[in-house]
């Protein structure tokens, strides 16, 4: 196949690892993304903790709208991470086989991931924009992606892309440490087993879990500032911006947005929203390593079957 099968079946189960983590944590993470894109002084803010989020869709009987976006945010996480987790495998074994090596280092592994993360960002910011502005809407007047994305020119599709190329050092981080602190837990554990240095293929689910919550907690607190300025970019404008007639593109730049975070809320606004970030990434991120270290297995079988059945077909269409 014109594929390379073992980047193949890596990609499809992180891909089917992220759809499942995004759905059960959307709620949650459009409580975040609402709370984080507030860029206000403390005594204008509407939403003082992330409670209030969630109160105000159960005040105003909205509690479904913390799904809007869903379907985009699905797609946006399948599409990147199933990029994300083939560009990674592939480069990955593409170095070792031209370097010769049997292991990848610290730093190339760094500079394997961001190159990863790159081209998936590039490819999907319109989806990740999308998904920003639908959750960041009113409750009750999230529009479809199309109508969505249709609202300004082609160019604000990429709002925040800028950011995004500097944030793929969140998920080089957060895979670069889980990777190393994986092999070394496999081996530790392979050791005592049976005195060999040879590792199991896969991870316990808790191991994974864990693993996974570390990793990305350690990502999360280097890169928050860039997240919470991707936020506010990136968020719908609400009512009240929509009637300031000097409402415009420039108020979303990146140098507007760090000078009215500082202005405003001084150094602790680049961190609002820090607790709840780690929550709902660590608990997606875990919850993704988890279910693909799980379904990889599974993955690999049904991909070997796919394979020969497609090679089988092809094999009696030439015969005919």
């Amino acid at each position: 196949m014109a594929f390379d099968f073992e980047s193949l079946t890596e990609a499809t189960s992180g891909a089917i690892g992220a759809l499942v983590s995004t759905t059960i944590l959307y709620p949650l993470d459009t409580c975040k993304t609402k709370y984080q894109a507030e860029a206000r002084s403390p005594d204008q803010q509407k939403y003082r903790n992330l409670t209030d989020v969630l109160l105000e869709a159960i005040r105003d009987r909205q509690v479904l709208s913390l799904y809007q976006g869903l379907g985009t945010k699905n797609l946006q996480s399948f599409i990147s991470q199933f990029i994300y987790f083939y560009g990674y495998s592939f480069l990955k074994k593409l170095y070792l086989k031209k370097s010769g090596s049997k292991s990848i280092d610290t730093k190339t592994n760094l500079i394997v991931a961001a190159a990863a993360g790159a081209c998936t960002c590039i490819i999907t910011q319109p989806l990740d924009t999308a998904s920003s502005r639908m959750q960041t809407s009113e409750f009750g007047k999230s529009r479809g992606l199309w109508k969505t994305l249709s609202e300004g020119t082609w160019s604000d599709a990429f709002d925040g892309l800028g950011i995004s190329l500097l944030l793929t050092t969140n998920p080089s981080i957060q895979y670069t440490v889980f990777d190393q602190l994986k092999q070394r837990l496999l081996l530790r554990k392979k050791r005592n087993e049976t005195g060999t240095e040879s590792s199991p293929e896969a991870l316990s689910a808790f191991a994974a879990f864990v693993l996974g919550a570390v990793s990305k907690s350690i990502a999360t607190c280097l890169t928050y500032p860039l997240i919470r300025c991707k936020v506010v970019i990136q968020a719908a404008a609400s009512d009240e911006d929509r009637k300031q007639e000097n409402h415009s593109k420039s108020d979303k730049t990146i140098s507007s947005v760090v000078h009215s975070i500082w202005r405003t809320e001084g150094i602790p606004g680049f961190f609002k929203g820090l607790h709840a970030q780690i929550l709902k990434t660590v608990l997606s991120s875990a919850l993704l390593l988890m279910i693909k270290e799980k379904i990889a297995k599974t993955t690999w079988v049904l991909m070997l079957a796919l394979r020969r059945y497609l090679l089988i077909t092809r094999a009696r269409l030439k015969s005919v």
